[in-house]
């Protein structure tokens, strides 16, 4: 007799995550049209649009000069990225209570392990009532309304949020199909143009017409992913949820200077600053990067590129700004147009065995200790208490660096692992603290 437990995840995602996050940082905005613009000055493009807004056709990607045309009593807000990671850290901190295992994905979602919540906690409530009490707390303790979605996969459990949102909609054991049935293959992450295209083909543009084609088809036509697909179309695709802290395979940044800056040696000085920043980030992951480029556009949203491959990974800055040093002369020679924005990217990542001891044997070692402790004084001091001197000259050279804005905050899962638990090598080393805390909720909730 088997008495496995169905597998039950739980999807939970923030309503449009940045405008609400402004909302809760001035409650004054509260039933108020919102919309978070980006851009140079906070006034670019739509990041992130709430309900009331988006009721005025608002929508992510929109100029923001043209959502105040369609809403004209609405509020535009720069965003405050550093805000929304503390937020986000509440949010989670919260949800952590709830279940031992739990994935974040991004800022503003993540997925909850309720395999056994029937045996332990579902006593004497339900899914449903569980759920929104979760939800609840967050908004009276955090200020953000969430969505969430109960389902045998994480896949289905996303899908069941979106349809849910704003609110909670659970996909009972046995009614994945008929839940899927005619809804359309678009809304499955992974599924891109050209295999919707290639399903429609088959004649296939909903999740019913998946389930009625023969699964070897889809297996001849799309290899082991056309075979899940099936098995997900038909309600019976079941996944445990898994916790996989893996490392980067790439590391970039693209920043959009203050204004169009004529001074290509202003430019060259900014790219060695961050290209000092990436590395160090690097270093802290211990990767060191086989490959680069360097991508500059100008004002008239023309580009110049060029890239690099080391014939062994390389850690070091001198190494490396030399090289970027070299790639920028020339891409840049013959150019006259101001330069707008500048893309460095690093891929092509290797282990990077440092150990934190000053004295070491190696210049990897050393270079690890002196990366733990700049990053430890930064992290006590303000994160311009230890520089590099490219750093420092850009700063020097330009007011609008001297308080660099904060990077947009969608940070690989692995960081998020590493700043809600403390460790990013052993992430279930507190599984057993975790199920403490789940057993004092539960019994919270049992007494109620």
């Amino acid at each position: 007799m088997n008495t496995k437990p169905p597998i039950r995840i739980l999807h939970v995602d923030g309503d449009s995550f940045f405008a609400s996050c402004e909302i809760a940082l001035n409650p004054e905005l509260q039933g108020r049209p919102v919309w978070v613009g980006g851009g140079r000055r906070g006034d670019g493009i739509v990041i992130a649009a709430n309900r009331a807004a988006k009721k005025f056709g608002i929508k992510t990607g929109m100029a923001c000069f043209e959502a105040a045309r369609l809403c004209p009593r609405g509020v535009l807000c720069k965003p405050h990225y550093d805000e929304y990671r503390r937020l986000s850290a509440e949010m989670f901190h919260v949800l952590e209570e709830y279940s031992p295992t739990l994935v974040p994905i991004s800022i503003d979602e993540g997925f909850l392990d309720f395999t056994t919540m029937d045996r332990h906690v579902w006593r004497n409530t339900t899914p449903e009532k569980y759920v929104k009490e979760i939800c609840q707390r967050i908004l009276r303790e955090v200020k953000l309304p969430v969505s969430a979605g109960l389902a045998n996969s994480s896949r289905l459990a996303k899908l069941a949020t979106d349809a849910a949102k704003p609110g909670f909609i659970e996909i009972p054991a046995g009614s994945e199909k008929e839940f899927l049935q005619d809804r359309s293959v678009r809304e499955l992450s992974g599924i891109g143009k050209n295999r919707q295209r290639s399903l429609a083909a088959l004649g296939a543009t909903t999740f019913g017409h998946v389930a009625k084609l023969p699964s070897t088809l889809l297996r001849q036509k799309f290899g082991i992913w056309g075979q899940q697909l099936w098995l997900f179309a038909n309600g019976l695709w079941n996944e445990p949820l898994l916790l996989e802290v893996k490392d980067r395979t790439t590391i970039s940044s693209n920043t959009t200077l203050p204004y169009d800056e004529p001074d290509y040696e202003a430019a060259l000085t900014f790219t060695l600053s961050e290209a000092t920043r990436l590395v160090g980030q690097l270093r802290r992951e211990q990767l060191q990067a086989r490959e680069l480029g360097l991508t500059v556009r100008f004002n008239d949203f023309t580009e110049v590129s060029g890239g690099h491959r080391f014939h062994e990974p390389q850690f070091q800055n001198s190494v490396i700004n030399a090289v970027l040093k070299a790639i920028f002369r020339r891409i840049m020679d013959g150019q006259v147009k101001p330069v707008r924005q500048i893309r460095i990217a690093f891929w092509n990542l290797a282990r990077l065995d440092t150990q934190p001891t000053l004295w070491g044997r190696t210049d990897a070692e050393r270079w690890g200790a002196l990366d733990d402790a700049a990053h430890a004084l930064n992290r006590r001091f303000g994160p311009t208490a230890v520089m590099t001197g490219a750093q420092l000259a850009l700063r020097e050279m330009e007011d609008a660096f001297k308080n660099p804005k904060a990077k947009c905050p969608f940070v690989p899962q692995r960081e998020m692992v590493k700043k809600l638990w403390g460790t990013d090598a052993d992430p279930l080393a507190q599984k057993g603290e975790w199920e403490k805390r789940l057993s004092k909720v539960s019994k919270q909730s049992q007494f109620r």
